[in-house]
C-alpha cells in the first residue's frame, strides 16, 4: 500500500498544529480571548498548506533517506507559506490581525516538527534493517575529505550492507581533532596501527580518490602490518560524475599502487571539437578505443561510430553505452581499416568531423612472426583513414601511437612510427581548420595487450610467474588517464604535432609482480615461485618516450608534451612506402625490415627470417 496519502495527511496535520502553538507560544495563554483568531488564522491556512505539500512534492519525498535536499525542499515550500500568511495577516481588519511575528514562530515550528518526523522515520528505519550487534564489520576510514564523509553517509543509510564506520584518519592537520558525521579523526595516516587498536577495526578502506600511488602503497603496507583487510574507493579516473556509493568500494588493485596525481583537464577546449560533432573511433572495442569512447560521450557528441573488426568486443561497447549513455545517438560498423573501399563507404555515409585512430597490431612478438600483418594493419590502415580523412574534410584527426615508436627494435614499433609519418604527412596537405596529431604514450594498466593479466592468470593457476629479466622497466599510466589525455591533446589544435605524454617514472615489470602476489594474500619467492624467461624477440630493457634527435617542446598542458617533428619529405616518403608495402605482398620478412631500416635510420632489428622471429 502507498505510504503517500498517509504522508500527506501527517504533513498537513503538523503544519497547522503549528499555528496555534506559535500563538500559545507568542502570547502565554491566547485562550479563550484570542480563540477565534486563532481557529481563522489556522482554518484559513489550510487550504494553502495542503497546496503547497502537494506543489513542492513533499508527500513524495523518501522519508526513509531524506537529505539536504528533502529538507531544502521543505524549507522553500513552508518559507512561501509564511510570506503569504504574514501578507495576509497584516491586510487583515484589526480586529482579526494577528501578531505579525505568529507566521514566523509557525513557520519554525513547522519545520522542526515536519524535518524531525522525516529524520525520525529514517532513524527508526535504519535501525530497524541494520545488522545485529556484532554482525557488522567495523570500519576504519582513510581520508576525511568529500569522498570519505560520502562513504561514511552511505554507509549510515545501508546498514543492511553491515559496515560500521568507528573513524577517520587524515594527514591534513586543520582536520585533527574534528568530528565528521559524529566520527572522529584519530590521527594521521601513520597512526592506523593505534587507531586500529583504539577502535577494534575489521577492515581498512581507502577513500581518496585523488590519492597517489605511493599514498595507497603507505596505506596498504600499513593495514598489512597490523594483520587488517583493506579495500579502496576507486580513483577520480573512474569516478567521473564525483558520486561514491557502497557499490563502488572494491579490492586493492595494480592500478591504485601505480595512481599518479589527478590530470587537470581543459574540459571547455575538449568540448570546443567533440560537443555536437559527428566522432569516428577506430578500435572501438579495444582497451584504449573503448575507453575514448566512454570519454567522448560526456562531451555531447552529435554521434559517435564505433568501428572494428571483432564483434564481440563492440558488442560488450554497445551494452555499455546503452546501460550508462542511454541518450547518446551511436553506430557499429564491423570493418577492416585495411579495407579500403568500405571505409570510403563509412566517411560518405557518415562523414566523421574528428576521427580517434586506435586500431593497430601491438603486440610485439606475434607482429615479429607475421610482420606483414603489422605493416597492412598499422601502415596501410593509417594511409587509408588519413587520406579519406583529408578527402573528406575531418576536422580533427589524433592518431594513437606507442612509445615502442621510438628507436624501435620491433616490427610493431616501426609501423606505428611509419604512422606518425603518415600523419605528420598529412597535416602538410591539411586545408584550413584541419588538424592532423599523433599522440605516443607508453603501456597502459589493464590492456588486452599488457602484462598484467598474465600475470594474475599465472598467479591464479598458483605460479610460477614469469618475468623476462630483473631489470626490464616499463611506462604505465591507467587506461582512463591515457584516454583523458588523448581527448586533451586533440583538443590543442598544433597541427601535424606528436604529442608525447607524461608518463612518470618508470617501474620495473619485477616489482609489478611482487605487488600482484602481496595483492593476492601471497608471498613472492615463498607462496609462488619468480621464474625470469628472457627477453623476447623485438623487446628492449627500457622505453623511450623521445628520439635522441627529437627532445620536446612544452604544449599548453603541464602533462603533455610536443615532440620535434623529425618526418621524412612527402616523395621520400612515398617510394619507400612503395618499397615496403611491395615486400609485405611478398610476405618477404628479410625486405620489410630492410625497408624499414630505410625509413628508420635508428631502427634496430632484432629478428631474423631465419629464426621465426
Amino acid at each position: 500500500m502507498s505510504r503517500i496519502p498517509l504522508k500527506f495527511a501527517i504533513d498537513l496535520l503538523l503544519w497547522a498544529s503549528a499555528a496555534p502553538i506559535a500563538f500559545w507560544l507568542r502570547l502565554d495563554n491566547p485562550w479563550p480571548q484570542y480563540s477565534h483568531m486563532v481557529l481563522l488564522y489556522t482554518a484559513l491556512g489550510f487550504p494553502l498548506k495542503a497546496l503547497l505539500i502537494y506543489g513542492f512534492g513533499l508527500h513524495r519525498q523518501s522519508w526513509h533517506k531524506v537529505g539536504v535536499r528533502d529538507l531544502e525542499a521543505l524549507a522553500k515550500a513552508i518559507g512561501l507559506g509564511v510570506i503569504v500568511l504574514a501578507a495576509v495577516a497584516f491586510l487583515s481588519p484589526p480586529e482579526l490581525r494577528v501578531p505579525r511575528s505568529v507566521p514566523l514562530i509557525a513557520g519554525g515550528i513547522a519545520f522542526l516538527l515536519m524535518g524531525g518526523a522525516r529524520l525520525l522515520d529514517r532513524l527508526l528505519h535504519e535501525r530497524v534493517r541494520g545488522a545485529a550487534p556484532g554482525e557488522a564489520r567495523r570500519i576504519l576510514v582513510v581520508g576525511a575529505g568529500e569522498a570519505g564523509t560520502m562513504i561514511v553517509r552511505e554507509m549510515l543509510r545501508h546498514p543492511e550492507a553491515k559496515l560500521l564506520p568507528v573513524g577517520f584518519l587524515d594527514d591534513e592537520p586543520s582536520k585533527r581533532r574534528q568530528k565528521f558525521l559524529g566520527l572522529p579523526v584519530l590521527g594521521s595516516l601513520d597512526d592506523l596501527p593505534q587507531a586500529v587498536e583504539a577502535t577494534e577495526a575489521d577492515e581498512v578502506l581507502i577513500a581518496i580518490p585523488s590519492a597517489p600511488g605511493r599514498v595507497v602503497r603507505r596505506v596498504v603496507e600499513l593495514a598489512r602490518q597490523a594483520k587488517l583487510s583493506y579495500r579502496i574507493i576507486p580513483g577520480v579516473y573512474e569516478i567521473l560524475s564525483g558520486r561514491v556509493s557502497i557499490s563502488q568500494i572494491r579490492e586493492v588493485d595494480l592500478e591504485d599502487l601505480l595512481r599518479r596525481e589527478p590530470v587537470r583537464l581543459d574540459l571547455a577546449e575538449i568540448a570546443g571539437y567533440l560537443e555536437n560533432r559527428v566522432v569516428l573511433v577506430t578500435g572501438a572495442g579495444g582497451s584504449i578505443g573503448s575507453e575514448i569512447v566512454r570519454q567522448v560521450a560526456r562531451f555531447r557528441p552529435q554521434q559517435v561510430i564505433l568501428l572494428g573488426r571483432g564483434e564481440n568486443s563492440l558488442y560488450q561497447i554497445e551494452r555499455e553505452l546503452e546501460r550508462t549513455w542511454p541518450e547518446l545517438d551511436y553506430c557499429t560498423v564491423i570493418a577492416d581499416v585495411r579495407q579500403r573501399e568500405k571505409m570510403e563507404r563509412v566517411f560518405e555515409i557518415y562523414q566523421p568531423q574528428v576521427v580517434f585512430h586506435a586500431a593497430a597490431h601491438k603486440h610485439v612478438p606475434l607482429m615479429e612472426r607475421n610482420p606483414d600483418e603489422a605493416i597492412f594493419n598499422n601502415v596501410g590502415g593509417t594511409r587509408n583513414l588519413v587520406e579519406l580523412s583529408l578527402k573528406h574534410g575531418v576536422d580533427r584527426f589524433v592518431n594513437i601511437s606507442t612509445d615502442k615508436a621510438v628507436n624501435p627494435t620491433s616490427v610493431m614499433g616501426a609501423s606505428k612510427r611509419v604512422a606518425e609519418y603518415l600523419v605528420e604527412g598529412a597535416a602538410r596537405k591539411a586545408g584550413p581548420g584541419q588538424v592532423f596529431v599523433s599522440v605516443r604514450f607508453g603501456n597502459v594498466l589493464g590492456s588486452r595487450g599488457s602484462v598484467i593479466p598474465l600475470f594474475r592468470e599465472q598467479i591464479r593457476m598458483g605460479g610460477p610467474v614469469t618475468v623476462t629479466h630483473p631489470e626490464m622497466t616499463r611506462y604505465f599510466m591507467t587506461i582512463p588517464e591515457a584516454a583523458q589525455l588523448v581527448l586533451q591533446a586533440g583538443g590543442l589544435g598544433q597541427n601535424g604535432a606528436v604529442y608525447v605524454l607524461d608518463m612518470g617514472e618508470p617501474v620495473r615489470i619485477l616489482d609489478l609482480a611482487h605487488d600482484l602476489i602481496r595483492l593476492s594474500g601471497l608471498e613472492p619467492g615463498v607462496d609462488i615461485e619468480l621464474v625470469f624467461t628472457g627477453t623476447r624477440p623485438g623487446e628492449k630493457l627500457f622505453e623511450e618516450l623521445l628520439t635522441a634527435e627529437e627532445g620536446t617542446e612544452a604544449s599548453k598542458h603541464e602533462k603533455i608534451y610536443v615532440a620535434r617533428k623529425t618526418g621524412l619529405p612527402e616523395s621520400q616518403l612515398a617510394n619507400l612506402l612503395e618499397r615496403l608495402f611491395a615486400a609485405a605482398k611478398l610476405g618477404d620478412e628479410q625486405q620489410i625490415r630492410l625497408a624499414l631500416k630505410s625509413l628508420i635510420p635508428t631502427y634496430v632489428t632484432t629478428a631474423t627470417p631465419a629464426d621465426g622471429g
